[in-house]
């Protein structure tokens, strides 16, 4: 599969396409293949890491269940710098939030399918990116999002 390295002040992004889609971002390797949708995923990665993006607009193909995919369709219609529960989502769903925290986790397209936009019904949880709770609040606080530290 094809895989692009974005430098971001997030960590190093690799994106990776497979069959015109976009579908994984991980927070390691060093990758340089150049396809015309990895130049424009990259191009979006970094216009999103300068403040200059708020919502990408890519192909995209989450591999897993459908109930993992229908978390990720919910994930993708949160706002830019704004937040929702895990059990707002369960609720709209019908099922009980930790299995939606659990497909949180298991998202395999995070920033761009932005589940560091879903929050615990008390606050801050966790983050299966690199830098764990530190990049999710990185991320809340580059869109604005993160009044509910103080």
């Amino acid at each position: 599969m094809p895989k692009l390295t974005v430098d971001t002040q997030f960590g190093p992004l690799t994106l990776i396409e497979a069959d015109g889609a976009i579908v994984g971002l991980d927070w390691d390797g060093a990758c340089a293949d150049d396809t015309p949708l990895l130049q424009k995923a990259a191009a979006q990665l970094r216009a999103y890491d300068q403040g200059t993006l708020s919502q990408f607009d890519l192909p995209l193909a989450v591999r897993g269940s459908d109930f993992q995919k229908s978390v990720c369709a919910q994930m993708l219609a949160i706002p830019f710098g704004q937040t929702v529960t895990y059990g707002a989502i369960a609720s709209t769903l019908g099922v009980p939030a930790q299995a939606v925290g659990v497909a949180c986790g298991g998202n395999p397209i995070p920033v761009i399918i932005p589940c560091h936009r879903v929050m615990g019904a008390k606050g801050l949880t966790g983050f299966s990116g690199k830098g764990g709770v530190e990049t999710k609040v990185a991320l809340l606080r580059h869109e604005g999002a993160g009044g509910f530290l103080i």
